[in-house]
């Protein structure tokens, strides 16, 4: 009967954020990354892009915004949203001067002015929904035969560029102003089938650490579950496999499902293993067939992923499979790090879930549920939500919080030691796992694996040292 509510209750937790998610879709403004087509002659480049222009004529910076209602000048973005063309295209036209000095097209030392060809924009239809121009751009080559370096300030998104026209194109996935390597003005990148490969493990591995905390999260519940091998197979097994199949079927067109979908789903997943790891004792007949079905999720993200980046037609296969293992390496160098760090030496003990796997389940439901809120349009990233988004988007103070971690660690330790309680060694154990959780996650999304470190190695040990004196007991629950 325990079980049947525990099964239930987290049944009705998913449901209804699955229904909320469905529900608040029309709401999602999801920016989209602008897809840049090149083609080149000796002395001219022809460059095509597939482009949401409401966001550079509104200004908005979207550098690091997932949704464009978090940006600043969202208002003017949605107002330009229900222009007729022929008044869209008058209003970029007057923007693309300052727009375009926010782009960067270079051919060896030359800078290249951009030049305006057309502008094709869709007829107003469902102003909750982004609609796509078409902008082609000119631009004349220097003598020389450089190649042509193509990119934009990262105020105006992510971008993919892509060569077309000849075999083996250029294809690049740019982020935070990032700018292509030189696109050969003749032919396409000499590049082998192994060659493609070994790049996209390091795609496939680079979505995982570092930008990849939803799918880090969701492995670290994986792991939080129980620390024997066997349960941690069962669900590993079951979600690989399943990421596998809608990757592969994702990136070859078979399924596609807009992010505005898939992401608050992905978010939902991680908050059900979250909040099941607390409740359940071990793993549970049902578990892997649910990671199983939430495998296929993150495997449409990950397909996703790869259709910004562009697999281009040729080394289709070797790439898809080096991203598949890039993705692999990924997850397991995140279970392994979790397992050296806190498995290997603490797993064994009674107080293990009291003071470690609970607190890190309880901080990864509650990042996750703040996302599905905030990809659903439920919330936004600015006022109480704003130390929220910061956590997860890199934007906390590194040193303040951990300062305040190890502070909170130390504090607790002492206050073990002055009651020499074991309610206040689980109390106090939770509290520390919690907290330098939090901070850890703060520092990893900042890219300070200095800082994270040395967190990790400070709850360690503060954990080892409330642990001194007090009551051990045997394993008596299932791992």
């Amino acid at each position: 009967m325990r079980h049947f509510l525990q099964s239930l209750s987290l049944w009705v937790l998913v449901s209804t954020l699955l229904l909320l998610t469905l529900s608040r879709i029309a709401g999602a403004h999801e920016v989209q990354p602008t897809v840049a087509d090149i083609s080149m002659e000796t002395d001219r480049a022809a460059i095509t892009l597939d482009w949401v222009i409401e966001a550079p004529v509104a200004g908005l910076d979207l550098e690091g915004v997932a949704d464009t209602n978090d940006a600043a000048g969202a208002d003017v973005y949605d107002a330009l949203r229900a222009l007729p063309p022929d008044a869209m295209v008058e209003a970029f036209d007057e923007a693309w001067p300052d727009i375009a000095r926010q782009i960067r097209v270079f051919s060896g030392d030359t800078a290249i002015d951009l030049i305006v060809e057309s502008v094709t924009v869709p007829e107003v239809g469902d102003a909750e929904i982004p609609r796509n121009s078409i902008v082609t751009l000119t631009a004349p080559l220097p003598p020389g035969g450089e190649g042509l370096v193509f990119g934009w300030e990262a105020a105006l998104g992510p971008l993919v560029v892509r060569q077309i026209g000849v075999e083996n194109g250029y294809a690049a996935f740019l982020e935070n102003g990032r700018l292509s390597d030189p696109i050969p003005r003749v032919g396409g990148v000499d590049q082998s089938a192994g060659e493609a490969f070994v790049e996209y493990v390091g795609v496939g591995f680079e979505h995982i650490v570092p930008l990849g905390l939803d799918h880090v999260l969701f492995v670290l519940g994986l792991f939080f579950l129980a620390s024997r091998l066997g349960p941690l197979l069962w669900q590993v097994t079951a979600f690989t496999a399943a990421h596998t199949v809608t990757l592969a079927l994702g990136a070859l067109g078979i399924v596609n499902l807009p992010g505005d979908i898939v992401e608050p789903l992905i978010a939902a997943s991680i908050v059900y293993v979250g909040v099941e790891n607390v409740l359940a004792r071990g793993l549970t007949v049902w578990r892997p067939v649910i990671v199983f079905a939430f495998g296929l999720l993150h495997g449409l993200g990950f397909a996703s992923v790869l259709q910004d980046f562009g697999l281009g037609s040729s080394h289709f296969v070797p790439k898809l499979i080096g991203f598949n293992i890039g993705v692999e390496i990924g997850q397991l160098a995140v279970i392994a790090a979790a397992f050296i760090a806190l498995g290997w030496l603490f797993a064994k003990h009674g107080w293990y879930k009291r003071r470690v796997s609970a607190p890190i389940s309880i901080g990864i439901a509650a990042i996750a549920l703040f996302w599905v809120l905030e990809r659903t349009g439920t919330v936004s990233s600015d006022g109480i939500w704003g130390p929220m988004a910061a956590l997860t988007e890199g934007g906390m103070p590194v040193l303040w919080g951990a300062g305040v971690a190890l502070a909170v660690m130390l504090v607790v330790t002492i206050a073990v030691f002055l009651t020499d309680s074991d309610v206040v060694r689980d109390w106090g154990g939770f509290l520390t796992s919690f907290v330098a959780f939090i901070a850890v996650i703060g520092s990893f999304a900042a890219l300070d694996y200095w800082v994270m470190t040395g967190l990790v190695a400070a709850w360690v040990v503060a954990l080892r040292t409330q642990s001194i004196g007090g009551l051990d007991e045997p394993k008596t629950v299932p791992a």
